[in-house]
């Protein structure tokens, strides 16, 4: 099947824009204002959703099978980032000694404690990053205080191939489904007094608005949306983000109403899907470039941008007082993708490296 460009182009754009709100809100929260983090969000998770709905089908085995492969290559990541994690703090330690290393790692701020030798190689917390339990990785910080989302990815995807599989003629009434349970627990008490407000914990209220999406992106596959109806949705998003307002208090709390998705989130990221499902089949992407580049290594910048989200870190305390907080967001930023940049060509190769190991030992352990 011939390769659409512009979900790469799309992809690719959204990664830069991951880059960006991670950026701008670690580093960031160290001398950039909220409103400019809230709208670094406008293209977010949810565009990730989108454009998975838009190239999956029903193949079960081939969906698992995709999924095991990007299962592998967490796992060998993860392991690299142990043994790097590990080696930064035993390298600070006898380089800079204690306060050195206290120096180092309260750049990070209060949240993260200043960690200790006996950390360096907890084997432990190796085989909970393994089973997706996000312990804090000390040196690289952002790396597992984003990846709530690779969780959300894979129970997505699979309740989402499973509905398509088996239950193709009723993806409208799991769509309703999703939805009335998101709009369910975002119920105001003070709205419906007899049903008490309840969002339950775990991942189930990420999924019902995630899933939605990916369901209704499958719905447009192939399909382009007819001019007429493009001022109506923009019309309804305009209508969306006027009728329900937010308020300073929210607005300046945004990113906790992701975590999970709440109605003033949920309706922010609306102008950014209806975009990608506008443009969707109406833009043209023709030749490959860099932004597809990304697009089509996006797991990898995935992870490369936590290490290099953390890195930046270290910009801010020398800079900040000296330099317009704009030119160097703008620095930081810039700083921030070509640090990715570097990280994603070295963890393509580590991945690559670390299948020939696995595939050394299936051929050593396999059955004459």
């Amino acid at each position: 099947m011939k390769r659409d460009l512009y979900i790469d182009f799309a992809k690719g754009l959204a990664t830069l824009s991951i880059i960006f709100i991670h950026t701008a809100f670690w580093s960031g929260q160290l001398y950039l204002p909220s409103e400019v983090r809230t709208l670094s969000l406008l293209i977010d998770v949810p565009v990730f959703f989108a454009l998975s709905g838009l190239t999956s089908g029903n193949n079960v085995e081939k969906t698992l099978y995709r999924l095991l492969k990007l299962q592998v290559t967490y796992m060998i990541f993860v392991t690299f980032l142990f043994f790097l994690d590990g080696f930064m703090k035993l390298g600070i330690f006898n380089i800079f000694g204690p306060e050195g290393m206290q120096s180092y790692y309260t750049v990070f701020g209060t949240k993260y404690g200043v960690p200790n030798l006996d950390s360096a190689f907890n084997w432990d917390m190796l085989g909970n990053w393994w089973l997706h339990s996000y312990s804090n990785c000390d040196s690289f910080p952002v790396v597992m205080g984003s990846f709530w989302y690779l969780k959300v990815y894979y129970i997505v995807t699979v309740f989402g191939v499973l509905a398509l599989k088996f239950f193709p003629k009723h993806i409208k009434w799991l769509i309703g489904v999703c939805l009335a349970l998101t709009v369910y627990f975002n119920i105001d008490n003070d709205v419906m007094k007899n049903f008490a407000p309840y969002y339950p914990s775990g991942q189930v209220g990420y999924v019902a608005f995630y899933l939605a999406i990916f369901l209704i992106a499958t719905q447009l596959k192939g399909k382009k949306i007819k001019n007429v109806f493009v001022p109506v949705l923009y019309g309804l998003v305009a209508l969306s983000l006027v009728f329900w307002y937010f308020g300073n208090e929210v607005f300046y709390k945004f990113n906790k109403q992701k975590f999970p998705p709440k109605i003033p989130y949920i309706v922010w990221s609306l102008i950014s899907l209806v975009t990608i499902f506008v443009l969707y089949n109406r833009l043209k992407i023709t030749k490959d470039n860099f932004i597809n580049y990304i697009g089509k290594n996006a797991i990898f910048y995935y992870f490369a941008q936590g290490m290099s989200s953390s890195l930046v870190y270290f910009l801010i305390p020398p800079l900040k007082d000296s330099i317009n907080i704009w030119v160097l967001m703008v620095i930081v930023y810039v700083l921030n993708v070509i640090l990715a940049i570097l990280f994603a060509e070295v963890l393509k190769k580590v991945d690559d490296y670390g299948w020939k190991v696995l595939e050394f030992l299936r051929k050593k352990t396999a059955e004459n």
